[in-house]
């Protein structure tokens, strides 16, 4: 076993290496970087195709085992709920920093970035009734073939209601779903070994898209956004978590180090949306808070995508000589507020939502959107880092308030002492049960047959 850990340890060794070496070429060849940017979409498709299968055997597992269909319906309101505020006060940072930074000033409308931002807004996001009637797919198996995690969660939450009714007639089905699960994590493990190949695709492609010159231009709203993305995550999260769970931050995202690493190199927080519920189960919280809590996370929780929106409407109101008064900028506060819950955990999806929201409230922006094309991946990058931090500690804070966390295993595992296993992702030992599963034999047994 530990050969295989030093195995994967070089494999995001290699990782960072990749980045390196796709920064250079996008540096030295940006026509022939461009040109790799397939490589690097055919890995994230790759993590893409697992999503659904995964989030559908966690969640039946977690929801299907649970004695009290009310207890998975207080571990959904609590994460809603402290989704709604989170969000909120993410939006509200991005205002005032966006204020005392007045980003976008000195910087000039072309025809050329017009048309940019008008193409944007052509993919913008949709209202929030499309937004909700789209959670429901149109067939029982639609929502896993197109992908769609919303839609993937309310399918797993009918079956393990279903088989949760059912009581001891569900539970071969239920092991059946165990053993799935194993296998598509460890397909996800075979598939980790191309990250390397993957990182470099995208490093490359996008640096030798967008040049130096780009970044030198809007360097300041770059910074500005990273620095107020870190402060929310070391500050506000930072605390929280050490006041309501009594962990550290850094401890945590140490732990999911290898998590920020794939997403720094893909620029999508869906590609370690998999090992987030690996690791969360492993740490110690319970198959039902990491099933519910992180897939919905990923729809409600975009911390970073919350900060982005609010930063970059004034950062194009600025550039478009046209400044949003107080007035207008607490009314599309309540706005982003709702907008951003129709924002994926993908790459893009935070432009388009920041087109759309500026085409509902201030028509007249919409052009400005192309000035911040240019750097959208660079700053996506962040987004998906913040928002994979919000949703790692929301599930530690939801696990801690329903009292489904092993407080003695979270210390233990990030200590060290508790090893997460590479090789399959899935620890057949960890104590992902809650308190009242149910306790029959065959189902305790289930596990060491496997």
């Amino acid at each position: 076993m530990a050969a295989r850990r030093d195995r994967t340890h070089y494999l995001y060794l290699a990782v960072i290496g990749a980045v390196v070496l796709g920064i250079a070429v996008g540096f030295l060849a940006p026509g022939v970087a461009v040109e790799l940017k397939p490589i690097g979409t055919g890995f994230v498709n790759l993590i893409k195709m697992m999503i659904s299968p995964i989030i559908f055997c966690t969640i039946v597992l977690g929801v299907g085992s649970v004695r009290k269909a009310a207890k998975v319906g207080a571990v959904g309101g609590l994460a809603l709920g402290y989704f709604l505020v989170m969000s909120t006060v993410a939006l509200a940072i991005g205002l005032v920093v966006g204020n005392i930074l007045e980003p976008g000033s000195g910087l000039h409308l072309t025809k050329d970035i017009a048309e940019a931002g008008a193409k944007q807004a052509e993919g913008a996001s949709e209202g929030t009734a499309d937004f909700l009637l789209g959670i429901i797919p149109k067939t029982l198996v639609s929502a896993f073939t197109e992908g769609q995690v919303l839609q993937t969660l309310l399918v797993a939450l009918l079956a393990g209601f279903a088989l949760q009714a059912m009581g001891a007639a569900g539970e071969p089905v239920l092991r059946g779903i165990g053993h799935i699960q194993r296998l598509v994590f460890r397909i996800l493990a075979m598939i980790m070994w191309a990250a390397p190949v993957g990182a470099f695709g995208a490093m490359a492609a996008v640096v030798g898209a967008t040049g130096v010159d780009a970044l030198k231009s809007l360097a300041v709203i770059m910074i500005g956004f990273y620095t107020t993305c870190a402060l929310f995550v070391f500050v506000v999260l930072g605390t929280l978590l050490r006041l309501i769970a009594g962990v550290n931050i850094f401890s945590l995202l140490k732990y999911l180090g290898r998590e920020f690493l794939l997403i720094l190199s893909t620029s999508s927080s869906e590609s370690a949306l998999p090992r987030l519920i690996a690791k969360m189960e492993h740490l110690g919280v319970s198959k039902p808070v990491v099933g519910i809590t992180v897939p919905t996370g990923y729809s409600f929780n975009l911390d970073g995508t919350a900060i982005y929106l609010t930063m970059a409407s004034l950062f194009v109101a600025e550039a478009m000589g046209d400044p949003l008064s107080i007035g207008e900028q607490v009314s599309l506060l309540v706005f982003m507020i709702i907008a951003s819950k129709g924002a994926a955990g993908v790459t893009g999806a935070g432009l388009a939502t920041l087109a759309g929201g500026l085409q509902s409230h201030r028509p007249d922006l919409v052009d400005g959107v192309g000035l911040i094309v240019g750097i959208d991946r660079f700053m996506s990058e962040a987004r998906a880092l913040t928002n994979f931090a919000g949703n790692a500690v929301a599930t530690v804070l939801v696990g801690t308030w329903t009292k489904e966390i092993d407080k003695a295993r979270v210390t233990e595992v990030l200590a060290g002492h508790v090893p997460f296993d590479e090789t399959t992702l899935v620890d057949d030992h960890a104590p992902a049960a809650v308190p009242d599963q149910r306790a029959d034999e065959g189902e305790e047994k289930a596990p060491a047959a496997v």
